[in-house]
C-alpha cells in the first residue's frame, strides 16, 4: 500500500506541473497561431524532442515491447523502418514544409497549406483532407486513451473505464488551456523523460539476472528464434512481403498532421540539422531499448503474460524492479508518452474542425477568439469519441496506431512530398492522390489482402493518382507555381 501511495503522490505531482503549464500557457495564446504553431518560435531541442514524443506516444513503452515480447527480433523490421522513415522525414520535408507554409499565406494546418499551394477556390482541398485527418486522429487518439486505462488499471487495480477516463481528462485539460505552445513544452519534457525511462528498465533488468552475457543465454535457452530476425515466433521464416509490411511503417512519416505540424513551428530552417541530429539519437536508442524490454521480460518475469496484457510489460517491470518514488517516476513518463501525443492529435483534429470547417464553410469572417474557442469545444468533442472507440480494454494498442498511421500516411505523405517537389503537380493530381489514399487504408483493412500491410499499397496508389491526374490535367497555371518557385529560390 505504501508502494502504491508514493507512486500515486509521484503521479499527482507530474500531472499538476503539466496543468501548471497548459495553465501558463493559457494567458500567452491571444490568436490562433500562438495556438496550432506557437507564432513559429520553437527552437531546435523543442522542436526535435517534441516531434519524437509526440510520434512514440505509448506505443514505444508498450506496443513495441509487446510484440518483441513474443516475437524477439523478428519485431525490429518495424524500429528500421521509422527509423529510417524518422530520418527522411527529416532531412527531404522538414527545412521544404518550414519554408512553403510561411510562404503561402502563413499556412497554420496541412488543409490550409494545400489550399493555399493550390491556390484553391472550390474549399475541397481543406474540406476533404480534413475529413480523412478527423476519421484517424479519432481511431489514433483512441489508441492513447487506451494506453492511459492500462496503465492505470496495471498500476493500481483501477475500473479499466475510470482509468480511462482520469488519464484522457488530464490531457484533454492541458490541451484545452494551453494549445500549441503548452503541448510542445510539455513534451520537450515528456521526450526526456521517455528517453531515460526506456533505457533505465531494460539495462536493470539485465543487471537484476546477472548481466548481458547471462541475459542473452537465457532469452536463447527461452526461445532461439528472438535472436534470429528472419524467425517468426512459430519458428518459420518470414517473407518478402511480411518484411515490405512491417518497414512499410517508415513511409508513413511523410503524412503524419501532428509530427508535420513542428516542422512548420520550427524558428529557423538553419536550427533544422541541429534538430535532426537530436531526434536520430533519441529514435535509435530509444526503439533499441525498446526492443530489449520486450525480449528481456520474456525471461524476467516469472508468469507469462498473455494476449493484450503483453503490451504492459514494461508497466509491470517497472513496478517489480523499482522502489516507489523511482518507479512512480518511470510510470509517469509511460504517461508522458500517451499525453504527448494524445494532445498533439487532439490539437491538430480540432485545428481541422475550427480552420477547415467553421472558418471555411460557416463562419469566414470569424475573429481569432472565436476560431480559438471553436478549437476548445472541438477538442472536448473529438476526446469524447476518441474515448467511445477506446472503451474496448482488449484493443491492442499497436493495431489501433498502425490503422490510423497507415490511413494517413497513405491520404498525406504522397500529397506533401508531390507537393514540395514536383512542379507539375496540380490541385486535382493532389486531391485524387488524397481520396485514394485513405479510401485503400480503408478498404484494404477490411480484407487484408495478401497480408500486406495497408499502407503500402495506399502509399503507390496515391503516389499515382497525383501523377496521372496532374499528367492528364492542363499544365497549371503561373500563379499555381509561385509558391514552389518562390520556396525554391529560399535558403532550405
Amino acid at each position: 500500500m505504501t508502494h502504491d501511495i508514493a507512486i500515486i503522490i509521484t503521479f499527482a505531482v507530474y500531472m499538476l506541473i503539466m496543468m501548471s503549464i497548459g495553465i501558463y500557457y493559457y494567458r500567452r495564446t491571444r490568436n490562433m497561431s500562438d495556438y496550432f504553431l506557437g507564432n513559429r518560435k520553437l527552437g531546435a531541442w523543442v522542436t526535435s524532442l517534441s516531434a519524437e514524443a509526440s510520434d512514440m506516444s505509448g506505443w514505444m513503452l508498450m506496443g513495441v515491447p509487446g510484440f518483441a515480447y513474443v516475437a524477439g527480433l523478428n519485431a525490429g523490421w518495424i524500429t528500421l523502418g521509422i527509423a529510417l522513415g524518422t530520418w527522411a522525414n527529416w532531412h527531404f520535408v522538414a527545412a521544404r514544409l518550414r519554408v512553403y507554409t510561411e510562404l503561402a499565406h502563413n499556412s497554420l494546418t496541412l488543409p490550409d497549406f494545400l489550399e493555399n499551394r493550390f491556390e484553391d477556390k472550390s474549399r475541397l482541398l481543406r474540406v476533404v483532407p480534413a475529413i480523412f485527418i478527423l476519421i484517424f486522429f479519432i481511431i489514433y487518439t483512441a489508441s492513447g486513451f487506451v494506453s492511459g486505462g492500462r496503465l492505470f488499471e496495471t498500476i493500481f487495480g483501477l475500473d479499466y473505464t475510470y482509468a480511462l477516463l482520469l488519464s484522457a481528462g488530464a490531457v484533454v485539460f492541458y490541451t484545452l488551456t494551453g494549445g500549441f505552445l503548452a503541448v510542445s513544452r510539455t513534451d520537450f519534457i515528456q521526450g526526456v523523460m521517455m528517453f531515460f525511462a526506456i533505457l533505465i528498465v531494460p539495462l536493470a533488468a539485465m543487471f537484476m539476472l546477472g548481466g548481458p552475457l547471462v541475459t542473452a543465454e537465457a532469452i536463447e535457452a527461452y526461445n532461439a528464434s528472438f535472436f534470429q530476425p528472419f524467425a517468426k515466433p512459430d519458428g518459420t521464416t518470414i517473407t518478402l512481403l511480411e518484411i515490405i509490411s512491417l518497414m512499410g511503417w517508415g513511409i508513413g512519416y511523410f503524412g503524419q498532421p501532428h509530427i508535420l505540424v513542428r516542422f512548420m513551428a520550427i524558428k529557423h530552417t538553419s536550427d533544422i540539422p541541429q534538430a535532426t541530429r537530436i531526434a536520430m539519437v533519441w529514435v535509435v536508442l530509444s526503439l533499441t531499448a525498446a526492443l530489449a524490454v520486450g525480449m528481456v521480460g520474456a525471461v524476467f518475469l516469472a508468469e507469462p503474460l498473455t494476449e493484450a496484457n503483453r503490451e504492459t510489460v514494461f508497466l509491470v517491470m517497472t513496478n517489480m524492479m523499482f522502489p516507489s518514488v523511482l518507479a512512480g517516476l518511470i510510470l509517469a513518463a509511460v504517461l508522458a508518452a500517451i499525453m504527448s501525443t494524445a494532445s498533439s492529435q487532439l490539437l491538430v483534429a480540432a485545428s481541422a474542425v475550427s480552420q477547415d470547417f467553421y472558418r471555411s464553410l460557416i463562419h469566414s469572417k470569424a475573429r481569432q477568439g472565436e476560431l480559438i474557442w471553436v478549437s476548445r469545444i472541438s477538442v472536448l468533442v473529438i476526446a469524447a469519441l476518441a474515448i467511445a472507440f477506446a472503451m474496448n480494454p482488449n484493443s491492442f494498442i499497436l493495431d489501433m496506431v498502425s490503422y490510423a498511421w497507415a490511413g494517413f500516411g497513405a491520404a498525406f505523405g504522397p500529397a506533401v512530398l508531390m507537393s514540395l517537389f514536383w512542379r507539375r503537380t496540380t490541385r486535382n493530381g493532389v486531391l485524387a492522390g488524397i481520396v485514394v489514399g485513405g479510401l485503400t487504408v480503408l478498404i484494404w483493412k477490411q480484407f487484408a489482402w495478401l497480408g500486406l500491410y495497408e499502407i503500402v499499397p495506399g502509399f503507390i496508389f496515391s503516389l499515382l493518382a497525383i501523377w496521372l491526374v496532374s499528367l492528364l490535367d492542363r499544365q497549371p497555371p503561373e500563379q499555381i507555381t509561385r509558391v514552389f518557385d518562390a520556396a525554391g529560390q529560399s535558403k532550405i
